[in-house]
């Protein structure tokens, strides 16, 4: 019997999810209340794709007219479902548990949450959690009932937001297109911020590069002792 590598078996399985819904207080605004889910809990592969801002082709995304209220300093969660049906309380409802990577959150400011796509320039990093002690950020997430805590600065200028939350998965990232994206964009009105800095701002596509180390990577080999997370720097007040 031909057996097969433990990277052939790592790549052969599924590591899909979803950012379905956000917690804001203690108050979880359902799936796709706020957040533009898609239909289906592919990845998206290509770095240069519009669809690594807010998902999008080959995936169908369902709009949204809700707007979130967030006060500027707290702390919101997203909620990573495997599909829209399952509730995220067990390991393999949240993402595969063999698939590890970093999660990130981003901000944009936009004039209307509702309508902009995403794409293009105004992103900044507000979190990021790659490889740390051992442990992937995604491991923390999977094994937290899929809950993905990422805190609002407290110094940026009030008005409307897109907040895009991404896990990578990076099972099958020894070469390029191989790296797994899932990110969905949730619509932020946040309020009572100070504006007291401008963060620097990237663009999506264009943030990340396929030959990045944090994008093309084997996690078999040579063992992983350190990981660079793509993008850039996290914004701080």
């Amino acid at each position: 019997m031909k057996l097969l590598a433990p990277l052939a078996l790592a790549s052969a399985a599924s590591a899909h999810t979803i950012f379905a819904a956000l917690e804001v207080g203690g108050v979880n605004h359902g799936v796709g209340g706020g957040v533009r889910v898609p239909q289906y809990n592919g990845p998206i592969e290509d770095v240069s794709s519009n669809s690594i801002a807010c998902n999008g082709a080959p995936n169908s995304i369902s709009p949204t007219s809700k707007v979130i209220t967030v006060q500027a300093g707290q702390e919101v969660t997203a909620i990573w479902k495997y599909m829209l049906s399952t509730t995220g309380t067990a390991p393999n409802d949240v993402m595969d548990s063999s698939h590890k990577g970093p999660t990130i959150a981003y901000l944009k400011k936009v004039n209307d949450a509702t309508s902009d796509s995403g794409v293009g320039g105004g992103w900044f990093k507000i979190q990021e959690d790659g490889f740390n002690n051992g442990v992937w950020g995604t491991e923390k997430v999977i094994n937290g009932k899929g809950r993905h805590t990422i805190k609002i600065p407290q110094c940026i200028a009030p008005g409307q937001y897109l907040l895009r939350a991404e896990m990578i998965a990076l099972h099958g990232a020894g070469n390029y297109p191989g790296a797994q994206f899932y990110m969905e964009c949730a619509q932020l009105n946040i309020v009572g911020g100070t504006g007291a800095k401008t963060p620097s701002t990237i663009s999506f596509p264009g943030a990340y590069s396929g030959s990045h180390p944090g994008v093309k990577i084997n996690l078999y080999w040579p063992v992983v002792t350190s990981y660079s997370v793509p993008g850039p720097s996290v914004f701080t007040c």
